[in-house]
Formats: C-alpha cells, sequence, structure tokens
C-alpha cells in the first residue's frame, strides 16, 4: 500500500472506530482529515465491509491505495435492510459526488446526438446529458456515424440552428440562405410544419427509416397527383439519400422492443483486496445494436452488491431508457433493484412533472435460458474482453511511465519527461532539404502536433548543424511568443555537434532550462550538454527504448516528407513538358488530382472539369503521359519540347 498521508495517531483512531462498527446493513463515509467526503458505499456487514479497506496484506488496486491512504475518518449510517441501505447510497452519492466512487464517465464517452425539448427544438451532437426533457439517440461508436446522420438531417430535415434560445429576429442566419436552416425566427416556417421535420428526424435517428421512406413515398405521389413536381422531386431526393444511409451495425435483434443487456467479468482478486470487474452494456435499439458502454469496477462487495449500486446510479436521472435491461444476478439482488429502480425511477418522472398511474418504467430480466440468455452470454464474453483489454493498456501505461522515470534518472532531470519533442533533418545530395519535429506525450505519439519544416537558408549546402538551428529557432521562438507549452526533453538525431547547435539556439531564446539530448545513431550513445563522454544505457533499457522510439518517428516523418516534395518535383517537370501546360496549371492540376498517376488515369472530361483544361489539351496531356504501347502497327509520336 502506498504510504499514507494521514498521522498515525489519526490512523490508529480510525482503526479502533472500525472495530466497533455494527454487524448490521448500512451506508458508509470515508473522509479526509477536512472531513471531506471521498468514498460512500453500502454492505450488509458494516464492520465487515469497512475493514477490507485497513486490513494489513490486503491487494487493492492503484485507485483503492490511494483512497486508503487518505481516510482519515468515517462515517455510517445503519439501516434496517440492505435495501434500505442501497437507496439511501444513491442519495448520498447524488448529493456528495465523492471523489471515489464509480464515476460513469470512466468508461469510453459515446458521443451522442440531442434533440431539445423546444417548441422549436434544435439537434446536433453533445457529450453532456441535461434532463430537460431532451431526447439523446445513440450512442454512436463511431464519429463518423454521427456526422452523417448530422449531414443528413440539415440536407433533408433542417431544423433551426441560431442560439440557445428561441427568438423572433428581423433577419435570418447564413444557415438559412444555404438551405441549413428552417428559420422559425423570422416565420419562414410555421410550428405545424416544423414539428413535422421533427417527428422525421425522430424517425431517421430511432431507426425506423422504412417507416419514414413509406411516408415520403406517399409525399411524393400526392404531390405528383397535384402537380407539384418539384416538391415531388425533392422528396424524391429525400427517400433516396436516406436509403443510401446504411446501418454500420451487424447484429440485427430478433425483436424491436428497446432493452439493454448488461454482463459482468470479475476478476478475482486475493482475499481482503478490491475485486475489479469489467461491466459492458450493449444498447438495442428497434432491432439493431446501436452502441456498447464498458465500464471498470472496483470494491470490495460481491458482484451481485457492486452490480446493484452500479444500476441504480446508471439508469437513475437518465430520460431515455430501454424497456428491459437483461443480466445475470440472484433471485434476492434482482428483486431489490427492480424495487430501487421503479422507486427511483418513478421519483424522477414526478419531479419531472409526470402524472398518471405509477407504473414499471423499466423491467429487470434475469434470462435464464433461450435467445436472450444467448446474447447476455455474448455480452459477458465482450465484458472479459474488455478487461483483457484494460490490463493489457494499463500495463502498457505502467511501462511507459516507468520508462520516463528511468529517463529522468539517467538524465539527471527534475522531473519525468511527460512531453519529449524530437527533431531529424532529411536530405538528397543536399536537394529538398527539409525538418520534422515529432511529439510524444506521456510515451505516446500525439500526431496532430507533428510539424514540418522547408529549410530556408542552407541554399544547396549540406550542413546538420545549421539546420538544428534553423528549426529550432523557428520552432522555439514561436513557442515563446506565442507562450505555448514547451518540452519536457528535446531531442535530437545526432550526437555533441547537433547538441551544441540546438542548446546554442535555445540559450539565445532564453530557454536556458530546457533539456536537450542526442542520439547517435551508430552505437546509441546519449549525448547531453556539457559531457564530453556519452551516457551509455543498457539495449534493454526501457529509457532507451523511448528515445529510440522518438528517433525514429522522427526519421520516418522526415523521410517521407522529403520523399513526397521530390515526387511533387519531378510531377511538375514532367507537366510542365507538355505544351500549353505551365507551372501554374501544373500545380493546379496535382492539387486537384495528387499525384501523375492518378492525372493519367482521369478522362478528358474529368480533366477539363476539375483541372480547368480544354477537352483538347485535356487530351495533349493524356497522350503525353500515356505509356508507349507494345503492338508494332501504332506508332507512338514524341511528345514536342515546351515553346
Amino acid at each position: 500500500m502506498t504510504a499514507s498521508v494521514v498521522p498515525q495517531a489519526a490512523r490508529a483512531e480510525l482503526q479502533q472506530l472500525v472495530r466497533d462498527l455494527p454487524r448490521t446493513p448500512g451506508v458508509y463515509l470515508l473522509k479526509d482529515q477536512k472531513g471531506a467526503v471521498l468514498y460512500v458505499g453500502k454492505a450488509k456487514n458494516l464492520r465487515a465491509r469497512v475493514a477490507t479497506y485497513f486490513q494489513d496484506g490486503g491487494s487493492h488496486d492503484v485507485k483503492t491505495q490511494l483512497l486508503v491512504s487518505r481516510v482519515a475518518d468515517a462515517e455510517v449510517f445503519a439501516t434496517a435492510s440492505e435495501y434500505e441501505a442501497l437507496l439511501l447510497e444513491n442519495s448520498l452519492i447524488k448529493d456528495r459526488a465523492p471523489r471515489y466512487n464509480i464515476n460513469l464517465k470512466d468508461g469510453k464517452s459515446y458521443p451522442v446526438i440531442r434533440l431539445t425539448n423546444e417548441t422549436f427544438p434544435k439537434v446536433f451532437r453533445t457529450r453532456t446529458i441535461v434532463l430537460d426533457g431532451s431526447e439523446y439517440f445513440g450512442p454512436f461508436p463511431k464519429v463518423n456515424q454521427i456526422d452523417v446522420y448530422l449531414d443528413l438531417i440539415d440536407k433533408l430535415f433542417p431544423l433551426r440552428k441560431r442560439g440557445d434560445e428561441f427568438k423572433v429576429r428581423e433577419q435570418p442566419c447564413l444557415n438559412y440562405h444555404i438551405g441549413r436552416c428552417a428559420a422559425p425566427c423570422i416565420g419562414a416556417i410555421d410550428q405545424t410544419e416544423y414539428q413535422q421535420r421533427v417527428a422525421a428526424v425522430r424517425k431517421l435517428l430511432t431507426g425506423k427509416k422504412d417507416e419514414l421512406i413509406r411516408e415520403l413515398h406517399r409525399q411524393m405521389l400526392d404531390a405528383a397527383k397535384d402537380l407539384r413536381f418539384e416538391k415531388a422531386a425533392e422528396l424524391r431526393d429525400q427517400v433516396d439519400a436516406i436509403t443510401e444511409v446504411q446501418s454500420d451495425q451487424n447484429v440485427v435483434d430478433f425483436s424491436s422492443e428497446s432493452r439493454d443487456y448488461v454482463g459482468v467479468h470479475s476478476h478475482t482478486a486475493t482475499e481482503g483486496g478490491m475485486a475489479q470487474r469489467s461491466v459492458a452494456i450493449f444498447q438495442i435499439r428497434h432491432g439493431q445494436l446501436l452502441g456498447k458502454e464498458r465500464f471498470i469496477l472496483s470494491d470490495a462487495g460481491t458482484t451481485d452488491e457492486l452490480l446493484t449500486s452500479f444500476l441504480l446510479r446508471y439508469y437513475s436521472g437518465v430520460k431515455t431508457r430501454p424497456r428491459r435491461v437483461f443480466l445475470r444476478l440472484g433471485a434476492d439482488a434482482a428483486q431489490m433493484v427492480q424495487l430501487a429502480l421503479d422507486e427511483s425511477l418513478a421519483a424522477d418522472v414526478a419531479a419531472g412533472g409526470g402524472s398518471g398511474p405509477r407504473s414499471r418504467l423499466l423491467e429487470v430480466r434475469v434470462p435464464q435460458r433461450g435467445k436472450h440468455a444467448e446474447f447476455l452470454r455474448m455480452v459477458e464474453r465482450n465484458a472479459a474482453l474488455d478487461w483483457e483489454t484494460s490490463r493489457r493498456r494499463a500495463g502498457a501505461h505502467d511501462y511507459r511511465q516507468s520508462a520516463l522515470e528511468e529517463l529522468r534518472v539517467a538524465l539527471g532531470l527534475d522531473a519525468a519527461p511527460r512531453r519529449i519533442e524530437g527533431i531529424d533533418i532529411s536530405h538528397l545530395q543536399g536537394t529538398d532539404t527539409v525538418a520534422s519535429l515529432v511529439v510524444f506525450i506521456d510515451g505516446v505519439p500525439a500526431k496532430p502536433e507533428y510539424r514540418t519544416f522547408k529549410l530556408r537558408t542552407l541554399a544547396g549546402r549540406v550542413d546538420d548543424f545549421e539546420s538544428i538551428r534553423e528549426v529550432v529557432a523557428r520552432r522555439y521562438a514561436r513557442r515563446v511568443n506565442d507562450n505555448n507549452e514547451l518540452p519536457d526533453l528535446l531531442l535530437v538525431d545526432g550526437g555533441k555537434g547537433q547538441v551544441s547547435a540546438a542548446v546554442r539556439i535555445l540559450r539565445a531564446l532564453g530557454l536556458t532550462k530546457l533539456p536537450v539530448v542526442g542520439l547517435a545513431k551508430r552505437n546509441e550513445e546519449v549525448f547531453v550538454p556539457g559531457r564530453s563522454q556519452p551516457i551509455l544505457l543498457s539495449q534493454s533499457s526501457a529509457a532507451l527504448k523511448t528515445l529510440q522510439a522518438v528517433r525514429d518517428e522522427t526519421h520516418r516523418f522526415a523521410t517521407g516528407f522529403n520523399q513526397r516534395l521530390r515526387s511533387k518535383r519531378v510531377s511538375l517537370s514532367v507537366l510542365e513538358g507538355v505544351k500549353g501546360i505551365g507551372r501554374a496549371r501544373s500545380r493546379r492540376l496535382l492539387e486537384a488530382f495528387g499525384s501523375i498517376e492518378a492525372i493519367a488515369a482521369a478522362t478528358p472530361e474529368t480533366l477539363s472539369s476539375r483541372g480547368g483544361l480544354t477537352r483538347e489539351l485535356a487530351g495533349v496531356l493524356l497522350g503525353h503521359l500515356a505509356p508507349p504501347r507494345d503492338t508494332p502497327q501504332v506508332e507512338v509520336a514524341p511528345a514536342q519540347a515546351p515553346s
């Protein structure tokens, strides 16, 4: 266990308090020295449960170790039953929001589509759930799937875009002029027609595409009968567009009823330790698997105990729910969570202004055989797979952190270098000299932050030191001027000369405390400023492997950029060799098609429309790029030299 941050005297008092706890059901609150609640839990036996946190030799995960090290006090609420404890636990978690309780956003958070609860609703992407009566559709495991739907809605059933609140305006926004907003703010559409669009959007997002297509097809026929051919054509295009949107889901359910399947995989811990469990939730909506969420939970209780608390928190306060949830629970636990959900969800409805007879809003089912049991087994297998994936990722993360710590020690740094930037130079006999800069954060490539540089100061000379000076000056002068984040370590590909070149510029910029190292390829020697001899790390060293990974990535990125420049220069030369095509047209063609091969494969019509060429000039260009034929009867005339 990690070293305690709580004084020994307070720890002794806490252990005595635990020994005096009752052996009854109840809820316990673990607090820090300032009285802030760190964790809320429930138990059948308060003394036995709370004692598991403080047993010597208990095997706790890192999160629980950190929690226990901060616990200075405990408060308990005894209840008459475990069911009462479950409801009280849920209430206290909502009220206190303890730091170490299950955070339902710890799992992978998928974006969803929100249809707002307004007179003239808006539709947009969000990851935030607002309990105001809005409807949420998803989750969508692939973000581009949301983009497809939102783009389709904008084209076919555009709703309003502007402002958080609907306001009457004198002028519409730009979205109205480009056909992406209905503009009810200026009265361009009445409420009845607007709600028809909203209903169409709702059907599209809930998977009722067949029903929507039938309705649009009927409207199209009615418009054609009334000789409103433009409206009929518009509806026809809508039907075609919706038909083309194919679902990415390949799991088809056996009925259209909405339901969730909750699968659990338990990882056995040593006695007295915190068992970890992976929970997978598959959401079936209108016969299709719309999404999957996963959570890693840690607690000393049984699977049934943990799952009852989790389900109550997961479904409480959510407006869009399935009709049923299938999972594997003991009979007593299933009955208890059903009662708790009934009470909690009914309270949510009442708080939201709902009325009418109290009904079961979410039915808990424990399938024993048949199709639901088989599907649940598949979800449980996925939960086990999620656990293995999570464990591997955690192992990789721990390895990277230990490598950075080892690197800190080897280089004598004040802190582990979380952000490492690497620089490399690439050229071909002095031509197309370029540089790459790559960024690693916590040992992982941060590719959106990669940069390339065309070097300006060499004039065809081969000078790695001058190249390093130019790149360092351009990169870090701008970082300083813009007050952007600086690296914890700068790695240059090379030895003492490259390191000295980088240090010289950094000193001129006032960055005297920015650590710089060089990694020489020949013997993988590590050079640091102020040392005549390199640092030799073991070939199996995790610190060396981290530096090698950064160096290799800079080399790959620089070489690739250099090759692209050379290819573009050669391509420009080939195109400019055609009579009538100069440098400006050559650049335009390459920007439009990407490569000589793509230009050669295009038709004269495509070259004319996309490349801005006449049909005659397009034919001349294709004839110039066409490979010579082996057929002896056909003679290929040589291309004319440019005039």
